[in-house]
Order: C-alpha cells, then sequence, then structure tokens
C-alpha cells in the first residue's frame, strides 16, 4: 500500500463522529391467536422468506412453582427430556431429529419450560409430530438423569471456585429471604440435587402439563400450511396430566431491611467481585418503558453512567453495569464490576454513588435519547429470523401480557421523558435496603470496606474459595 504521490492531496481526516440517524420504522409481525378445544392456545405469525419455521410449546411452570427439598428439578428435568420417549430412546430421536434437518431442544428457568424444533417448512408436520413425542411420551432413563445430576452436581463445585459464579449466588442468597426459591440457584444445591431421580423430574415435567395453560407459538413462512390444524392434529387431544397443578403465589421476600455488606474471602484474588442491589420488581409493572431506559443510562450501555465512571475515567474496571432481572415475581436489581483488587473500596464508593445520583439527578437529553435510540434502534435488529420472533413471543405469553406488547413497544420507549427516568429510578433504587456483596482477598480488601462506613462487614470464610492461581 502506497500514500499519496508527491503534490497530490491525503486522505481526508474526519475530526469529529459520524451522529446516529434517525430508527428506521418498523412494525413487528403480526400474529394470530386460535384456541383449540382443550384449552391450548395457539399463536401463529407468518414470516413470508422466513423458511426455517420455529415452533415452541410453553409451559408456564418454572423452577419458582417446585417444591424447595426438589429445588433443580425443573431445569435438569429439562435437559433430561429429549434423552428419549417411548417410541425413540435418545440415540434414535437425535438420528429422526437429523433426518428432518430440524433442531429440538428444551430448557426451563425460573418462569417457564419451554420445548421446540426449528425445522425446514417442508417438514414442520413431521417435525412438530417428533415435538408431540417428547411432550407426551417422555421416558426419563434412569443412565441419563444420573449422569445429568453428577453433572450439576460438579458444576455445583465448580461454580464456589468461580468468583463470578459465587458472588452471584451469594448475593442472591444475602438478598433473598430463606424462604424464597429465588434464594437459591435455579438449578438446585448440593443437598437437594443429590436427592433428584428419574421420577421427580418427570414430576417436574408433568407438573405443567396442562393444556389450558399451556401455549404454543409457530413462525415463520407458513404459506400453504395450516399450522393450527397441525397442532389440533398433534396436540388437541391432550388432557391435563395427573400430576398436573396450577402454581400458586410466588414467595419473593426480601431477606430483611437495612443496609447489608458481606465479603467472600478468596485469599490471593487478583480481582474483586462486586454486586450492589436488593429485591427488584417483577416484569408486569406499569412502569417498565422507564425502567428500561433508566436501567440502559444507568449500566446497560457501553457510555452508561457506571462504565464512563469506572472504566474510563477511574481505569478500575474492564466494564460495570446494572440492570433488572424481571420475573414473573420480583426479580433482583443490581450492580456489578470486577475490579482490580487494590482499588475495591474506591470503587464501591463510585458505585453507590452512581446509584444516589440517579435517584437525585435528572439525566440529561443527551442522555436519554442515547438511551432511548439504542433501545428502538436494536429492537428491530433482534428479529431478523422466526427463532427470536417466537421468544419474544414466548416472554409475552409467560408474562401475560397484553397482545399489543411488542407493537407498541418502541413508540412507548419513545415517549419516556427526563421525569419518567427520575420517577422509575427513585421507585426501583433503593439504597436505603441495598446489599453490597463482594468475593475478594479479606486481607488486602476488609479494612478499606470497614472505613466506606457503608454497613458493618461480614466476612464468609468460605472453604471453596481456595487461594487464587
Amino acid at each position: 500500500m502506497t500514500g499519496p504521490a508527491p503534490g497530490e492531496p491525503g486522505p481526508t481526516v474526519i475530526a469529529t463522529r459520524p451522529t446516529a440517524g434517525q430508527p428506521r420504522p418498523y412494525e413487528f409481525p403480526a400474529f394470530d391467536r386460535a384456541t383449540l378445544a382443550n384449552g391450548l392456545t395457539v399463536l401463529t405469525v407468518h414470516l413470508p422468506g422466513r423458511p426455517l419455521v420455529s415452533t415452541q410449546l410453553i409451559l408456564r411452570n418454572g423452577a419458582v412453582d417446585e417444591p424447595a427439598s426438589e429445588a433443580g428439578a425443573t431445569v435438569l428435568s429439562a435437559r433430561a427430556l429429549t434423552e428419549g420417549t417411548e417410541r425413540y430412546d435418545a440415540v434414535a430421536l437425535v438420528e429422526a431429529t437429523e433426518r428432518l434437518g430440524a433442531s429440538l431442544h428444551a430448557e426451563a428457568g425460573w418462569d417457564a419450560y419451554f420445548v421446540g424444533v426449528d425445522v425446514p417448512a417442508e417438514r414442520l408436520a413431521p417435525a412438530v409430530e417428533l415435538l408431540a413425542e417428547v411432550a407426551e411420551h417422555p421416558t426419563f432413563p434412569t443412565a441419563e438423569v444420573e449422569r445429568i445430576r453428577d453433572e450439576r452436581l460438579n458444576d455445583i463445585l465448580q461454580a464456589r471456585a468461580d468468583a463470578r459464579r459465587r458472588v452471584d449466588e451469594a448475593f442472591a442468597a444475602t438478598v433473598y429471604s430463606d424462604g424464597s426459591p429465588y434464594h437459591r440457584p435455579a438449578g438446585g444445591v448440593t443437598e437437594t440435587v443429590s436427592g433428584l431421580d428419574r421420577d421427580r423430574l418427570a414430576a417436574a415435567w408433568w407438573r405443567g402439563l396442562d393444556p389450558a395453560r399451556m401455549t404454543v407459538v409457530v413462525a415463520g413462512d407458513l404459506e400453504g400450511i395450516d399450522p393450527v390444524a397441525l397442532i389440533g392434529r398433534t396436540m388437541g387431544t391432550w388432557s391435563r396430566a395427573v400430576g398436573a397443578v396450577v402454581p400458586g403465589p410466588i414467595h419473593a421476600t426480601a431477606a430483611g431491611t437495612g443496609r447489608r455488606l458481606r465479603l467472600v474471602d478468596k485469599p490471593g484474588a487478583p480481582q474483586t467481585e462486586i454486586r450492589v442491589g436488593h429485591l427488584g420488581s417483577p416484569r408486569r409493572i406499569p412502569d417498565f418503558h422507564a425502567v428500561s431506559v433508566t436501567a440502559a443510562i444507568l449500566g446497560g450501555l457501553f457510555n452508561s453512567r457506571l462504565n464512563m465512571k469506572l472504566r474510563e475515567e477511574k481505569g478500575y474496571t474492564y466494564g460495570a453495569h446494572a440492570g433488572f432481572d424481571l420475573r414473573r415475581a420480583a426479580g433482583p436489581f443490581s450492580a456489578r464490576a470486577a475490579v482490580n483488587t487494590e482499588v475495591t473500596a474506591a470503587a464501591l464508593a463510585d458505585l453507590l454513588a452512581e446509584l444516589e445520583r440517579i435517584r437525585t439527578e435528572r439525566v440529561t437529553e443527551a442522555e436519554l435519547r442515547a438511551a432511548r435510540d439504542f433501545l428502538i434502534g436494536v429492537f428491530p435488529l433482534r428479529f431478523e429470523t422466526p427463532g427470536p420472533v417466537v421468544g419474544a413471543l414466548s416472554g409475552m405469553v409467560v408474562h401475560e401480557l397484553p397482545d399489543d406488547e411488542l407493537a407498541t413497544y418502541r413508540a412507548r420507549i419513545e415517549a419516556v421523558t427526563e421525569d419518567d427516568v427520575l420517577a422509575a429510578a427513585r421507585t426501583h433504587i433503593r439504597l436505603e435496603d441495598a446489599s453490597a456483596v463482594l468475593v475478594g482477598d479479606a486481607a488486602t480488601v476488609a479494612d478499606g470496606l470497614r472505613e466506606l462506613g457503608f454497613a458493618e462487614l461480614e466476612v464468609i470464610r468460605d472453604e471453596a474459595a481456595a487461594p487464587a492461581g
């Protein structure tokens, strides 16, 4: 590569960064709703030119609904669901799926259980039949269940030694009361997982199998296909399972009031993991869109307040973030960062100051515009393929949101004002009841944390926290 010839002008240098353009018009794809005779709801989305069709079966039965003594059963049940049916063993099921050029998957989390299949449109019918086979006739083979259980037990041990995962677990245990399922990981703890067997995993699946509370979402190029009739043939005769139950209220209760400061000692750790927060809000709140913009300004964007302070100005971390985990019940609000050990107390002080500032100081017009433009701009990019469209509709189903929720999202984000952000921050961020939980080297950071005066320091000597390196 050569430069310009003598006497010729050099390349033009742009002195200022280009600014964001106006968001393009976008409408979330329209969907049709039908209800089968057995109560099963079917949502269909025709997406011309999208030949890979996604189908998902949704059970509003999640880890939050399982008995405390069987914690982890729902998540492990989803891992075992596709390990065999009455017609296919694990290998035969994989082969049947591959012959269709399909992808079969199951997963469960706090709020729901999902079973889905992605397949070319011309093979949708046999793929849905396979999905129905998995859902109606799973066998939960003992050998596979034991393997999955042992993998989870090993994973729990690894989590205790991983500072990032350890601080997340300690944070949840600090924020939520012992009686709340959110007090523990969705995948369960050693004491509960060790007692799980195929009967308990099967029960976790059948607990949610009630067509009246289930939904199937189908999205893709459905030209010439009647998905409602197809679902009716394969799932329309289902009835409520013997073990199905209607979930009761979710006990999303705080561990207490007032501030708490906990440090899990990890001797020799070169970094400290920080979490600050408290019990937050459920997804169904009237100011959801204002909360979304607030979270983006505080800790959701690269140029968020937390990131600009802790990373760009102070150089404490590679990234600082904050946000709300909005579940069927009140999930946690948390601000988080991993910082060098020697700046732990200073970083925590700056993080707390930013949490206070967004509650007391109006955001600027530039901050508001950047957050709104980002949320509005990325919204269409999420839905370029059928899978994410199905995922968004699944979220709407799980949280029982109105049918126009996704169609009105961008306009409602655009309508958020500076006053709305301030009100959302004051309502949903409560420093008076915040807990700060850290994993780091107590010998190095404890004195500095005490000097902050945030709360009385509690040091946890974790047997799993072996010396770093």
